[in-house]
């Protein structure tokens, strides 16, 4: 490696864990009397430029009083945000008319401006480590769990979902970037798994649930949420429900699956 490609990394590195060292001092308590309302997707939650039938009405409950929209596309590969933020813009008049910007039409700063002024934040998914040490570098990750903390509503699909619990832990995405840290936004007490397959898929839903089973044998103190394609969890009101499709909940020695419309206290911060 190169000296500048050295000292590139470790200036990363260096700012990325100050960013994490913030998030872990609690940065962002939440405003008195706001509750955080968090919304995740296993992913595949579009049909072309509109949600899929099935998510539209949740998604319109969590966004549809939102007038605008930011848009955290970093998961998405840099030549295809244009199109994406596209898509979701068309998709976001559908469900509440809000106005949707993405973050990578901004410098840094124009960036952090429209975290702090935008009243809703949908993070979209793709490359999970790419996504996670983005936020980092740019000090966005604390930025945004104290946004969420202070009651603007958030949503993530995909990567998107995987940063929105403690920690990336049971992503399906290989490690193509560096982060300084593991650790995610912490909206909700959980580590995340998107795109389960479904029990009809037998030998995939086997293997899914086999590598999350493992995973927990080795983190027995943490809960893994596996999200089917187009499942929604939201937390709303200080109570988290499955909104569409399937979900699941392992924990170590014991899992389950998530009835729709029943509270699922263990996903309380």
């Amino acid at each position: 490696m190169s000296t500048d490609a050295l000292l590139s990394r470790r200036a990363f590195l260096s700012a990325a864990a100050a960013s994490v060292a913030v998030h872990a001092r609690g940065a962002g308590a939440p405003a008195a009397g706001a509750a955080p309302s968090v919304l995740v997707s296993g992913g595949a939650m579009m049909r072309g430029a509109r949600f899929a039938p099935s998510v539209e009405e949740v998604m319109r409950a969590h966004f549809g009083a939102v007038r605008r929209l930011a848009l955290v596309l970093h998961a998405t590969h840099p030549e295809e945000r244009d199109a994406m933020e596209a898509r979701l813009q068309v998709a976001c008049r559908e469900v509440g008319g809000s106005t949707a910007e993405s973050l990578h039409r901004r410098d840094a700063e124009g960036a952090r401006a429209l975290l702090r002024e935008a009243d809703g934040i949908f993070i979209g998914g793709g490359e999970t480590f790419v996504l996670l040490g983005e936020l980092q570098r740019t000090g966005q990750l604390a930025l945004i769990r104290e946004r969420a903390l202070a009651g603007v509503p958030c949503g993530g699909s995909s990567a998107g979902a995987n940063v929105s619990g403690r920690r990336i832990g049971t992503t399906n995405d290989f490690p193509v970037a560096d982060v300084a840290s593991r650790e995610a936004l912490g909206l909700l007490p959980v580590t995340i798994n998107p795109h389960h397959p479904a029990p009809t898929n037998d030998a995939d839903f086997r293997v899914r649930a086999g590598k999350i089973r493992g995973y927990l044998r080795f983190n027995p103190g943490e809960r893994v949420l596996a999200l089917g394609d187009a499942a929604v969890v939201r937390l709303h009101g200080g109570t988290a429900r499955l909104a569409a499709g399937q979900a699941w909940l392992y924990e170590a020695g014991r899992d389950r699956e998530l009835v729709a419309g029943e509270p699922v206290p263990e996903l309380i911060p």
